[in-house]
């Protein structure tokens, strides 16, 4: 799917279904929650924590749809275009990290 189609379907999705919006400030905090579901999973499976009892990585794919979701309900909401945002911002990387991430000898 292209982003400017997720940016409608979710535009379509929250008129809809999801009645309206939540305000820009209520989304800015419930994409906190779902980072920071995402983050759980993540410390779990790739970090030194463990799964409790009854946890395990499932839903590791459901909490990053999550997070890209509200991502896209900004997007809306401020009037970003993230087709546009996103080619900005691979060029303003390249531009910067041209040589950058080539000479790191961390990375080699």
């Amino acid at each position: 799917m292209e982003i400017s189609v997720l940016q409608q379907e979710v535009d379509r999705w929250i008129k809809e279904v999801g009645v309206r919006y939540f305000n820009e400030l209520t989304n800015t905090a419930v994409l906190m929650e779902e980072v920071g579901e995402l983050a759980r999973i993540m410390a779990r499976k790739y970090g030194e924590q463990s799964f409790k009892a009854g946890e395990d990585d499932s839903k590791l794919a459901d909490e990053m749809a999550d997070v890209l979701f509200v991502l896209v309900c900004l997007a809306n909401q401020t009037g970003v275009d993230l087709t546009v945002a996103m080619k900005k911002n691979f060029e303003k990387k390249t531009k910067r990290d041209a040589d950058r991430h080539k000479d790191n000898q961390k990375l080699q």
